[in-house]
Order: C-alpha cells, then sequence, then structure tokens
C-alpha cells in the first residue's frame, strides 16, 4: 500500500506552487471514463426497443442535449481537479470573453440555433426539408452545424441559423406523404375529358403514387398558346420527388402521342416593313 500510495502522489510536473500528480492524472482518466460509460448507458436506455415513446428524431435531440450538458459538467470536474478555480477564470477573463464574445457572434448565433433546434424538435433526423429551393434531408443536428443529404448524394453543412432564421418547407412535419403537381398544356381544340383521363391514368399508374382517389387533374386557364392543365398526386417518396415527376412526364408524352393530343409551343410571326420601293421611287 504504500507503494502505491508514493506512486500516486508522484509529481509528474513542478512548476512554482503548482505540482501535478500522478493521482490527479488518475482522477482525470476516471472523470472522461466515467462521463463515456454515463454517456453510453443513457443512449442504451434512450435508443431501448422498450423505448417506444420517443421517436428516433426526438430521442437524439434529446440525447444530444443530454451529451452537452453531462460533457460540460465533466470539463469543470477536469478543470477543478487541475486546481483551475472556474468563478476566478471567468472574473478575471471577462474582458477577453467579451472580445471572443463579439468576434464568434455568428458561432454563438449558430450553438443558440442548435439548442432551438434539438428542444423545439421542428425539425428532426429523417426530415425532409426545402432551404432555398433545395431538396435535403437532414442527416444529423448538432450544437452548430446540420448536416444534410442533398437529392444529388452531396453531404452539406448547415449553420443552424440559416435553418432557425429563414424559411424552410418541412415535407415530413405533419405526414408521411404530400401532394405535388405537374403542369402541362395541350393544343386549343383537344379533348378535355379525354386530358384529364390521360393525365390521372399516367399519375395513378406510377408505383410511389400513394393514393388512386386522390389523383386528379384540372384545366387551370386558358393560355396564350395552348389549354393549361394541372395534375395533382400524393407520393411518400418525397426525396426522390424528381424522378417520380420525370417518370410521370415520360408517360403523360407517350399517351399523349398514342391519342394524337399534341403539346404546343410558343410561336411568333415577325412582319418586316421594307421602304425599298419607296426609296427607289426617290431616286
Amino acid at each position: 500500500m504504500e507503494t502505491i500510495k508514493n506512486f500516486l502522489e508522484l509529481e509528474v510536473v513542478h512548476i512554482g506552487e503548482y505540482k501535478l500528480q500522478v493521482y490527479t492524472l488518475f482522477t482525470i482518466l476516471g472523470i472522461y471514463l466515467i462521463t463515456k460509460l454515463i454517456l453510453f448507458l443513457i443512449k442504451k436506455t434512450i435508443f431501448s426497443r422498450k423505448n417506444n415513446k420517443l421517436d428516433v428524431g426526438a430521442s437524439y435531440a434529446l440525447l444530444q442535449i443530454i451529451k452537452y450538458i453531462v460533457w460540460v459538467i465533466a470539463i469543470a470536474l477536469i478543470l477543478e481537479t487541475l486546481g483551475v478555480k472556474l468563478t476566478v477564470l471567468i472574473a478575471g477573463s471577462a474582458a477577453l470573453l467579451v472580445g471572443v464574445g463579439l468576434g464568434l457572434q455568428q458561432t454563438f448565433n449558430d450553438i443558440l440555433s442548435g439548442i432551438i433546434l434539438l428542444s423545439e424538435k421542428s425539425i428532426k433526423i429523417e426530415d425532409v426539408i426545402e432551404m432555398d429551393g433545395d431538396i435535403v434531408k437532414i442527416q444529423s443536428i448538432g450544437l452548430r452545424t446540420s448536416k444534410a443529404l442533398n437529392t444529388d448524394d452531396v453531404s452539406i453543412i448547415i449553420p443552424n441559423s440559416l435553418i432557425t432564421t429563414n424559411k424552410v418547407i418541412n415535407w415530413s412535419h405533419q405526414a408521411m406523404k404530400a401532394r405535388f403537381r405537374i403542369d402541362v398544356g395541350v393544343a386549343y381544340g383537344s379533348d378535355i375529358d379525354l386530358v384529364i383521363k390521360v393525365l390521372e391514368e399516367s399519375a395513378f399508374e406510377h408505383s410511389d403514387v400513394s393514393d388512386r382517389e386522390a389523383t386528379e387533374a384540372r384545366l387551370v386557364n386558358f393560355g396564350n398558346s395552348s389549354l393549361d392543365f394541372q395534375v395533382l398526386f400524393f407520393s411518400e417518396n418525397i426525396f426522390r420527388i424528381s424522378k417520380v415527376k420525370s417518370d410521370i412526364r415520360r408517360s403523360i408524352s407517350q399517351k399523349f402521342t398514342e391519342n394524337k393530343i399534341a403539346i404546343p409551343f410558343p410561336q411568333m410571326d415577325l412582319h418586316f416593313k421594307s421602304n425599298f420601293q419607296e426609296n427607289k421611287k426617290s431616286t
């Protein structure tokens, strides 16, 4: 026992009045290991199969908040173990913290936004959102940034403040499916009922269109060069809806050709008035 005690009291660093002993290093290692163990047990508890009250997004948000709190406490204990008095440190560096705060204002804004996202749960993991015209799927929500995947399978890092301050459409917020539309124009003189029938068939024949009865086509406008139609349909494949729309448009084009329905294109007639004859007479 005396040997172990002497080993633990062995000084690793000795600068002036400050000394770092082996015992202190073991204490720091113990705090770190206990922190990791606590977080592991919390994670196992939150994501346990028996705990089915929370969905994946809510469970992840709760875990992130607990993780940040536990690590803040652990770091504070480590600093105290090293002999750093937090109250003195904060008071002595107040002016420096003000300058750093001004310089890192945007970073703090992102961190505050991250806390809001994790606690408010308006956006969760696996949610499909639309921001600035881009469709992305949220993969993770961090304290400062969130990681998302766009429709080209490219990973995007988004500062959290952009999500909380900008207009964001959450396609996954209320239901697993959403309604989409495709616009198409046909030539004047076409059979309107036939066009509506073709559009509806083209939509609900697709395997990703979920509700056949809710699929409908409408005549929405008398355009300058076409009768303007719109076909509306529901789909659960929100993230890959561009591919679904492309398939439906191909089907529409094929059926239009089979039924001799023409899609017009804008035409413009230009009339040139020449003064050649007048100039010739004047000479």
